[in-house]
């Protein structure tokens, strides 16, 4: 039987993958920073639960001293916080997001790496909003795009050792982190849309899985306009909302 483990396993993505990996017979490890919210959360699957906090090394070392080889491991938690302000640059709020996104992961990666088997994969969860400068998403979007760039070369460096490695990058899924967004989401997807969505690129090998189609398609069309037209018309954006 194949083992999954998931971070971020509590809420969002991460629960509904536990979900769905345990129905289709997968043996789960669900991880996370407080036992009795995984517990809550996944209350009848039957699962092993890993209590770690990403940001402290030696939690996450001794967590996954004790798994048995894993097939899979989805590298899903993190945060979002926006900066409000440019013109009074909050560093605390860039140096948490950006600890907790791209160092709580790289802190992960060091840790499973050493557990994962000959021929498993590693998926990292970044975001659609690595294609392009967003407004407030100084913070947010920086740590996204450094782990498209960790992710990608991991895949590079990982495959001699028979480690096959997958970024997703989704757009907006309706969790409780982006119910705190203040702004429109178009092409908004449910949990079990997202979550459909990543195990059947996962299944078939994908390195990179970006959904839903259309939104991912209209950001890849933008993504190609010169940077200094898009600029103009991000920054039109921002005046109208102001």
């Amino acid at each position: 039987m194949k083992r999954v483990l998931i971070t971020g396993a509590n809420s969002g993505i991460g629960l509904q993958l536990a979900r769905d990996y345990h129905r289709d017979g997968w043996q789960l490890v669900a991880c996370g920073r407080h036992r009795e919210k995984l517990e809550q959360a996944l209350a009848g699957i039957d699962g092993e639960l890993c209590v770690f906090d990403m940001l402290q090394p030696e939690s996450i070392q001794q967590a996954a001293s004790e798994l048995s080889p894993l097939d899979l491991v989805i590298l899903n938690a993190g945060n979002c916080e926006y900066i409000d302000d440019a013109g009074r640059f909050d560093a605390e709020l860039f140096a948490r997001v950006i600890n907790t996104n791209l160092i709580g992961t790289a802190n992960c990666l060091a840790a499973m790496i050493p557990r994962i088997k000959r021929g498993g994969r590693i998926a990292v969860v970044s975001s659609s909003v690595t294609f392009l400068p967003l407004t407030r998403a100084e913070a947010y979007g920086a740590s996204k795009a450094g782990l498209d760039y960790l992710t990608r070369t991991l895949a590079i460096d990982l495959a001699p050792h028979h480690i096959a490695v997958s970024l997703i990058r989704p757009g907006f899924v309706d969790t409780p982190l982006t119910r705190k967004n203040d702004f429109p989401m178009p092409g908004r997807v449910s949990p079990e849309q997202a979550s459909a969505a990543i195990r059947k690129g996962l299944a078939k090998g994908k390195s990179e899985i970006s959904f839903p189609f259309g939104f991912i398609t209209v950001l890849r069309l933008l993504s190609w306009l010169p940077h200094w037209l898009w600029t103009r018309l991000a920054r039109r954006t921002v005046r109208n909302d102001q």
